[in-house]
């Protein structure tokens, strides 16, 4: 007998229709590591459901040879903020401090010689690390971390942390730390290995060389201009060291240093102790 197309159409959207209910639901995607992805009410719940460890990354802009863009220490910041907040479990990233002492603007000194380089004093520096810091406490975090992607300025985040840490002293909720281990962890312990793999230490350099253009690739290689990359390095280009056998693979063991370490460090200094979400 013809069935006809509007009954047909309910039969076969009746059976669709079952079919969905009897599958098992997908489970919500997970909640981001990163704080501006997040609503208010997303991360208050987050917060008293034991995040309570905040990490506050600080990049830098400034000039990285011909070969490498000038926001290369903000991406690092974040991407690898974002891979240690994973592994703790319970850390959020808060936004990248892109602003940092670079210099003196008149006359221009150090990257401040080069163009888009930007450099705000060491006062303002720790004022904002510290306004940041105070934000974080007044929402319920327990434990501030910051972690600077750039060397000049380890001194400053120390500043700042011994200025809260007294500051809070009559109020145990929450500590401020300068995650010191991040920064030299991509330093000594990542040129050895690369050293250990026949590259000198000239080429593996200070600035814009092979660790630091590795380093980069391994994060985000559309911040290096492969063009020229090729090229040797010349007098006066902003590069210390040669980046031309820098790869993604040999910033890989840079990234993997700078994790472990500062997973590591953050467990041992934030109270209480930290759940491992993804163990080494």
């Amino acid at each position: 007998m013809f069935t006809s197309f509007p009954a047909l159409s309910r039969r076969c959207s009746g059976a669709l229709a079952a079919l969905i209910l009897a599958l098992p639901f997908a489970p919500a995607r997970a909640a981001s590591v990163y704080l501006e992805d997040l609503t208010s009410p997303e991360l208050q719940k987050m917060i008293a459901s034991g995040t309570t460890t905040v990490l506050v990354p600080i990049g830098g802009t400034e000039q990285n040879g011909p070969h490498m863009a000038l926001g290369k220490h903000n991406t690092r910041a974040r991407l690898l903020a974002g891979q240690i907040a994973e592994r703790l479990g319970n850390a959020v990233v808060a936004p990248v401090i892109s602003y940092v002492p670079e210099g003196t603007i008149h006359p221009p000194a150090a990257h401040m010689r080069y163009a888009g380089t930007l450099s705000i004093p060491d006062a303002a520096f720790e004022a904002m690390l510290a306004a940041t810091a105070r934000s974080l406490k007044q929402h319920g975090f327990h434990d501030v971390f910051f972690l600077g992607d750039h060397g000049d300025y380890q001194k400053n985040e120390v500043r700042v942390a011994a200025l809260l840490q007294r500051e809070w002293a009559g109020d145990p909720t929450c500590r401020a730390h300068a995650l010191l281990e991040y920064y030299r962890s991509a330093q000594a312990p990542f040129a050895e290995e690369l050293k250990r793999r026949g590259f000198s230490a000239g080429e593996i350099g200070s600035h814009a060389g092979l660790a630091d253009t590795a380093l980069t690739l391994a994060l985000d290689k559309s911040l290096v201009r492969p063009d020229l990359l090729g090229r040797a390095p010349a007098p006066g280009d902003g590069t210390s060291g040669d980046p031309r056998r820098a790869t993604a693979e040999l910033g890989a063991i840079g990234v993997r240093h700078i994790v472990d370490a500062s997973v590591a460090a953050i467990r041992a200094q934030a109270a209480p102790a930290l759940p491992s979400k993804n163990p080494p």
